[in-house]
């Protein structure tokens, strides 16, 4: 009888243990945010703009060459971007924050016609939740 109250013990320790490391960040990972405001200083793009900035040789260049430019709808609302801008502590709301590496916000943009709001992804470590 003590033996399986022992061995019942053992295994919800280990059960619990397990649980608590799969929760347990390894020192390797970013701890994600989650924020519904947040403020960012960097650069945010379409994310195929914003994977080529980032991989880009000459980071100057390619956001000089590199604009971000969308199309304006009857409505005014902003469609169809391409290209890089760069934010300085700009308030945005947090659209999607379920990558790892980045973020999906909407930010107030300055294009030809004015400033629009426009979703953008920018890297997560350029974020910081309101508080």
């Amino acid at each position: 009888m003590k033996s399986i109250i022992a061995s019942s013990l053992i295994a919800g320790i280990a059960a619990m243990s397990a649980h608590a490391n799969a929760e347990t960040p390894t020192g390797n990972e970013t701890p994600k945010q989650q924020c519904a405001i947040a403020y960012v200083t960097g650069i945010g793009g379409t994310a195929q703009s914003l994977r080529e900035y980032l991989s880009s040789s000459n980071r100057y260049r390619y956001l000089a060459e590199n604009p971000i430019q969308c199309k304006l709808s009857d409505e005014g609302r902003a469609f169809g971007c391409v290209g890089v801008t760069s934010l300085r502590h700009e308030r945005v709301s947090v659209y999607d924050d379920s990558d790892d590496a980045t973020m999906t916000v909407v930010a107030r943009v300055e294009l030809d016609r004015g400033t629009y709001p426009v979703i953008i992804v920018v890297p997560r470590q350029d974020v910081k939740c309101e508080e």
